[in-house]
């Protein structure tokens, strides 16, 4: 650390009149100072450079480089370094000039030993309080960036916890809504399958005695469509209330490329491209096969849809400490901004037919095993799901 106030600093010396060098020299060492001695300019830069004295005394006429010049360098490439100037030259343009280039003070030759000791006193205190400032400054910014990068992690964890917040009352949400489609479901199943066999055992009686082939092509119709209500039922039960299972263990890479298979001539007759990304091969989990293929089958099925004329579908894998990270990404058209809220409700669809039971199913199986599904991004480049399921449910 620089020393302060007078005695113990550091001066140099810098005159071409070595008279002027030793006379200084005694005066100022007789005052407790250590004093360093040049009678160039270029010789005092090397000195400055390698002892950094608080304080140097300059001559204003000096051959070679002159005073001024030498001024102007050593406030540029020492700032800490202060300057008083010797001038023989006493003239208020020569004091504003030198003031301008960086001098704290200057001295008229011949000087009074008493004026010499006084002024460099009074410039090494000036200097001590103004880098003592500079410090303070310095410190002040510090604090500053300090207390803005504060702000900006204490912004970012209120954005993540509000963000966190949000995801569990809108989970809480579709708990409720799946809740409630369970009930309703349950007693609609009940209500509606009876009346449906009765449907079903008076069609086919009736089909029995008709001879008409035109009438028994109604029968047959009206037959399919009883079977597709039936199949509503089923799905609305699926998606609100979890059906008979059996834990096994499960290989999720294997799982997902039987599933693909099944989806085989759908993918080639869209002309798409499968990518399976699979950095690891995870442990098997427990869990019910049927459940977990309900998941990517769903998903498949959603982007094929999307992608009816040609695509990629890419599946990454990937395994954490606690659990198993999988990514369904297509190139299809991407789920419109204004949607996104409502993909997981029951019966919510784009598709033309659809039930939209799909996605509800597969958040209501993601959820059975403490699992977490969210759309990651979705754009008109396509859409990728996030599905996490960890290793104990």
């Amino acid at each position: 650390m620089d020393k302060t106030g007078t005695a113990g600093s550091n001066i140099l010396i810098i005159d071409d009149e070595k008279i002027i060098l030793d006379l200084t020299s005694i005066i100022l060492k007789n005052r407790g100072y250590n004093v360093l001695t040049a009678s160039d300019a270029g010789t005092g830069f090397s000195i400055i450079e390698s002892e950094k004295p608080e304080l140097v005394l300059l001559d204003y006429m000096m051959p070679g480089i002159d005073g001024l010049t030498a001024l102007k360098e050593i406030r540029l490439r020492f700032p800490e370094t202060y300057v008083i100037m010797f001038t023989g030259k006493g003239s208020e343009e020569i004091a504003v000039e030198l003031m301008k280039a960086g001098a704290s003070d200057y001295i008229l030759k011949p000087f009074n030993n008493q004026d010499l000791a006084d002024r460099i006193a009074g410039v090494l205190k000036i200097r001590d309080v103004e880098l003592r400032n500079l410090e303070l400054l310095a410190e002040r910014e510090r604090l500053l960036k300090e207390i803005e990068a504060w702000n900006v992690e204490l912004e970012a964890r209120v954005r993540e916890k509000t963000e966190a917040l949000q995801q569990a009352q809108a989970e809480n949400v579709q708990t409720e809504k799946l809740a409630t489609l369970g009930y309703l479901s349950a007693g609609m199943a009940h209500e509606v399958r009876n009346p449906l066999n009765s449907i079903t055992l008076f069609v086919q009686l009736l089909k029995g005695g008709l001879e008409e082939k035109e009438k028994q092509e109604y029968i047959s119709r009206i037959l399919k469509e009883v079977d597709r209500i039936d199949n509503i039922l089923s799905k609305l039960l699926n998606a609100s209330k979890r059906p008979r299972y059996e834990l096994k263990d499960v290989h999720i890479d294997r799982l997902i490329d039987q599933t693909l298979e099944i989806f085989a001539p759908q993918i080639e007759r869209n002309g798409i491209q499968v990518i399976r990304d699979y950095r690891t091969a995870p442990p098997a989990i427990q869990a019910d096969p049927s459940e977990i293929e309900q998941i990517f089958t769903n998903l498949f099925l959603n982007s094929i849809y999307e992608m009816a004329h040609g695509g990629t579908l890419t599946v990454h894998l990937d395994c954490g400490e606690s659990g198993i990270f999988t990514k369904v990404s297509d190139t299809g058209r991407g789920i419109p901004k204004k949607d996104l809220p409502n993909i997981f409700d029951p019966f919510f669809t784009s598709k033309s037919g659809g039930s939209g039971l799909g996605l509800s199913v597969v958040l209501r199986i993601v959820k059975t095993y403490k699992g977490r599904i969210e759309v990651e991004e979705t754009s008109d480049a396509g859409t990728t799901f996030r599905i996490f399921l960890p290793f104990t449910s």
